[in-house]
């Protein structure tokens, strides 16, 4: 099965080497162009793309996915599923419609609860006791599409949102 893999920090680390070593076929790794950081501001690449570079995968990093060539260049890699894990941008509707099997959203929350980006803070700041990972299909929508599997942890007194994203990659 050929696969298109999106992430970007070190959460998305694990679910792509899951893949590789389970035998998928990664085409590309989509991943949040390169940023600058520290008091000089030099160029720091996400955790996904030395992860990717690592093992020798394609790496792709569109300043945006609403631009026609992204998607046309997308779409000539053939994937037959595409699978995102914090990727940072929201997938356009011709982006979505490529894979036969469609896109798949790892988000580290139990959805519908903490749909959107910062589903881990927003549990520990809430006092939750649990949180967890849910696989879903992906629409136009945040997080809207519908939950194939879920995972529950809990979520100790200590946990921080470093140590929580941890475990749930």
């Amino acid at each position: 099965m050929r696969v298109v893999f999106m992430g970007t920090p070190e959460f998305a680390v694990t679910p792509l080497e899951q893949l590789v070593d389970n035998g998928y076929q990664v085409a590309a790794v989509y991943t949040q162009p390169d940023r600058a950081a520290g008091r000089r501001r030099s160029l720091v690449a996400p955790p996904l793309k030395k992860a990717a570079l690592a093992r020798g995968l394609p790496v792709v990093q569109p300043a945006s996915m609403k631009s026609g060539p992204v998607a046309e260049e997308l779409a000539g890699l053939q994937p037959d599923v595409i699978v995102v894990a914090a990727f940072g941008q929201i997938l356009p509707r011709p982006v979505l419609n490529i894979p036969p099997l469609g896109c798949v959203n790892i988000h580290p929350s139990l959805l519908p609860r903490y749909r959107g980006t910062a589903p881990v803070p927003g549990a520990i700041l809430n006092g939750d006791t649990f949180t967890g990972i849910s696989i879903m299909m992906m629409d136009p929508g945040m997080d809207t599409g519908p939950v194939l599997s879920r995972a529950q942890i809990p979520i100790a007194p200590a946990d921080t949102t470093g140590s929580l994203m941890s475990r749930l990659s």
